[in-house]
């Protein structure tokens, strides 16, 4: 079972979160455990004031290192002797389902959440195994970019999703962009699922939904195929996409 720790200021962003649809089946399911603290409760001063005004002056305050230190090797104690400790921040690696995949093996994640305007520096370098960061925009705090990557790691967890082919052709699982999908009616308001969907041959289903996901690709996120190993098929099925539009 996997155990994730978030350090937060604001625990109650969570319960919702947490307490409905796959992340709460994953708890009921015990693949995972959640415990959400508020690192306010380390701090070591009368008020449990965590934050302080920036050496050398500047604008917002910064997280103090005392509570976070304090609050890690406490669940450090209580779970995995060697967790991640995943700080969010803007400066952070881009997240991306590789990144996902990655943690998802991992035991014990603890997220930092922060505010203000920063950590104090020793935060990130001491305590921190991963930083990353969901976009390249600022947000308030740390807890909606944690809750977006709890969602992406939890439901790779083996049993979550019921069928484990769920996520494995997932978008970026591939490499690719993921295919159309189509439901009934097979004709709705006279607009019509593709033929071979319905053709019951597996074969030109697995071909179309291949091709499909190269051509959605190809004009949403070219600059994916930098990283993706095609097939000598699959890259002769591309330079006919390319040549369509010629």
């Amino acid at each position: 079972m996997m155990k994730i720790d978030v350090l937060t200021l604001f625990p109650e962003m969570f319960a919702g979160v947490f307490g409905h649809s796959i992340l709460k089946k994953a708890a009921d399911n015990r693949a995972v455990e959640y415990n959400v603290v508020n690192f306010r409760d380390y701090a070591d001063n009368k008020h449990h004031t965590v934050d302080d005004y920036p050496y050398g002056g500047g604008a917002g305050m910064v997280l103090k290192p005392q509570p976070i230190f304090d609050a890690v090797a406490d669940l450090r104690e209580k779970g995995v002797s060697s967790p991640r400790v995943i700080l969010l921040c803007p400066q952070g690696e881009r997240y991306n389902q590789r990144k996902a995949e990655e943690l998802a093996k991992s035991d014990h994640l603890i997220f930092v959440c922060g505010h203000y305007e920063g950590y104090d520096e020793r935060i990130r370098k001491h305590i921190v195994t991963d930083e990353i960061s969901i976009g390249d925009f600022v947000l308030t705090g740390g807890e909606l970019g944690a809750m977006v990557v709890i969602d992406s790691v939890v439901r790779l967890l083996p049993g979550v999703l019921g069928n484990e082919e769920s996520h494995r052709k997932d978008s970026f699982s591939t490499g690719l962009l993921e295919h159309p999908h189509y439901t009934r009616p097979a004709d709705f308001r006279g607009m019509k699922v593709p033929d071979v969907l319905l053709s019951g041959n597996h074969r030109l289903i697995e071909e179309w939904r291949t091709k499909e996901s190269l051509r959605r690709t190809f004009f949403r996120r070219p600059d994916l195929f930098e990283h993706v190993e095609l097939s000598d098929v699959q890259k002769k099925w591309l330079e006919e996409i390319k040549n369509e539009q010629k």
